[in-house]
C-alpha cells in the first residue's frame, strides 16, 4: 500500500482528497494497463469535477498552485486520449506534445510522478513503434525492449546493403523522434511567448485602465470646481449690478435735487 504524506499546503478536506485521488491517478498511470482497465478514466472524471468544486471553494489553494493541478489533470486526460489512438506513431506524437506537472503531488516524491509517467509512455511509445516495424520486416522478438535492426537483419543472414539500410533506418527513426521533440519544444515555447504576450497586453490595458479612471476622476472633480466659480461668478455679476442699480438711482436723485435747488435759487429773469 502507498503511503500518502500529504503536503501542508492543502488548506481543506476537500483539497485533500483531491491530492490522494491525483496520487492515484498518477500511481496507476505509471503501470501498464490492459485494455479493459477503466479505473483510470473514471477517477480522472472525478478528479475534474473535484478540481471545478476547488475552485469555487472558498478556502481554495493559491492560483499557481490550481495552475499545477489543472496542469496535472489536463495531462491525466491528454495521456488517456493518446492511448486511444490505433497507430503506435500516433501515440508518440501525442505523447510529446503531453506537458507534465512541475512539482511533487505529495510529500516524499523526489520527482514529479506525472514526469516518470511522462518519460515511461515516451519509452513504451518507443517499444512499440520499435516492435511494429520489426514485425512489419518480419524479425522476431528478441525480448528487448529497443532491439537492433541491424542485428535482425543479420540474424536473417541478408545482404550487406540491406544491413546497411536497416541502420540507415534507425538513423531516420532517431532523426525522426528528435525532430518531434524540437517540434514540441518549439510549440511549447511558442505558447509560452503567446502566454507571456497575453499578460503583457492585459497589463497595458489595465494601466490604460487605471489612467483612464484617473483622467475621468479628475475631469469630474474639475468639472465641479468649474460649476463652484460660476456660480461665485454669477453671484458677484449680480452684487455688481445691484451696486451700480444703486448708483444711478442715486446720481439721478441728485441731479433732480439740484435742478430744483438752482430753479429756486435762480429765478427766471423778467
Amino acid at each position: 500500500m502507498r503511503r500518502f504524506v500529504i503536503s501542508n499546503m492543502a488548506s481543506s478536506r476537500l483539497e485533500i482528497n483531491f491530492i490522494r485521488l491525483l496520487s492515484r491517478c498518477e500511481s496507476i498511470a505509471s503501470e501498464k494497463r490492459g485494455e479493459t482497465e477503466w479505473r483510470l478514466e473514471k477517477y480522472v472524471g472525478a478528479l475534474e469535477e473535484m478540481l471545478v468544486a476547488l475552485k469555487k471553494s472558498p478556502s481554495k489553494p493559491t492560483p499557481e498552485v490550481l495552475t499545477d493541478y489543472t496542469r496535472k489533470v489536463d495531462f491525466l486526460k491528454g495521456l488517456l486520449e493518446a492511448e486511444k489512438l490505433s497507430s503506435p506513431t500516433e501515440k508518440a506524437l501525442a505523447n510529446q506534445f503531453l506537458a507534465p506537472g512541475r512539482t511533487p503531488t505529495i510529500a516524499n516524491e523526489r520527482m514529479p510522478a506525472s514526469k516518470t509517467v511522462h518519460m515511461q509512455t515516451k519509452a513504451r511509445c518507443t517499444g512499440e513503434m520499435r516492435k511494429e516495424l520489426l514485425a512489419q520486416l518480419g524479425c522476431p522478438s528478441t525480448g528487448r525492449s529497443f532491439p537492433d535492426l541491424s542485428v535482425c537483419l543479420s540474424q536473417r543472414g541478408l545482404a550487406l546493403d540491406e544491413r546497411q539500410s536497416a541502420t540507415e533506418l534507425d538513423a531516420v527513426l532517431q532523426q525522426h523522434h528528435n525532430l518531434q521533440e524540437k517540434l514540441a519544444e518549439d510549440m511549447l515555447n511558442l505558447a509560452r511567448n503567446l502566454k507571456n504576450n497575453t499578460l503583457a497586453a492585459q497589463n497595458i490595458i489595465k494601466q490604460d485602465n487605471q489612467t483612464l479612471s484617473q483622467s475621468m476622476r479628475q475631469a469630474d472633480v474639475n468639472f465641479e470646481k468649474l460649476k463652484t466659480e460660476s456660480e461665485r461668478l454669477e453671484q458677484h455679476t449680480k452684487k455688481s449690478v445691484n451696486w451700480f442699480l444703486w448708483l444711478m438711482l442715486i446720481l439721478v436723485s441728485f441731479i433732480f435735487i439740484s435742478m430744483i435747488l438752482f430753479i429756486r435759487i435762480f429765478p427766471k429773469l423778467r
